[in-house]
C-alpha cells in the first residue's frame, strides 16, 4: 500500500531540526532519541517512527487529501541508512572520536534536510540504486 509523500517530508523536517540541535549541543541523548526514532522506521516503516505517528494524527487531519503517493519501501531503507549513520554519531560521541559523532550526524542530517527542503530523499534513491544492482547481478 502506498504512502503519503508528506509524511515522510514532515518526519525529515522534525529529523533535520533535532540533528541540527544535536550539533548544536553534542547531546547523545538526543542522538539516542533519534537514533531510537531510525531504529522504529526501519523496523516498522516510515508511518510507524514516532514522528510518522505525529505526522498521521495531528498533521495530516489538518491537511487536504494527498496529491501524490510513494511506495513504502524507498522511505523504510532510508530509516536504516538514517539509523546506520545516527548509530556511527551515537558511538562517536560516547566512545570517540568525537569528529566522528560530528561527521556522521552532519551526514544524517544534510539527507534529511534534503528531504524536508527539496523532497529529495538520497536513501531512497540509494534503495533504487542498490535494487537496480541486485536485479542486474541476478
Amino acid at each position: 500500500m502506498d504512502i503519503d509523500v508528506r509524511g515522510p517530508r514532515f518526519g525529515a523536517a522534525v529529523t533535520a531540526a533535532v540533528l541540527a540541535v544535536v550539533l548544536v549541543t553534542g547531546s547523545a541523548w538526543l542522538l539516542a532519541w533519534q537514533t531510537l526514532a531510525f531504529l522504529l522506521g526501519a523496523a516498522g516503516g516510515a508511518g510507524r517512527s514516532p514522528y510518522g505517528l505525529l505526522f498521521a494524527k495531528a498533521v495530516r487531519p489538518r491537511l487536504g487529501p494527498p496529491k501524490e503517493f510513494e511506495a513504502p519501501e524507498p522511505p523504510r531503507f532510508a530509516q536504516v541508512v538514517g539509523l546506520l549513520f545516527a548509530g556511527l554519531g551515537l558511538v562517536g560521541y560516547t566512545l570517540g572520536p568525537g569528529w566522528l559523532g560530528l561527521a556522521a550526524t552532519g551526514a544524517a542530517l544534510a539527507a534529511a534536510f534534503l528531504n524536508a527542503a527539496f523532497g529529495y530523499c538520497l536513501g531512497c534513491e540509494l534503495y533504487l540504486l542498490v535494487r537496480r544492482a541486485a536485479v542486474r547481478a541476478g
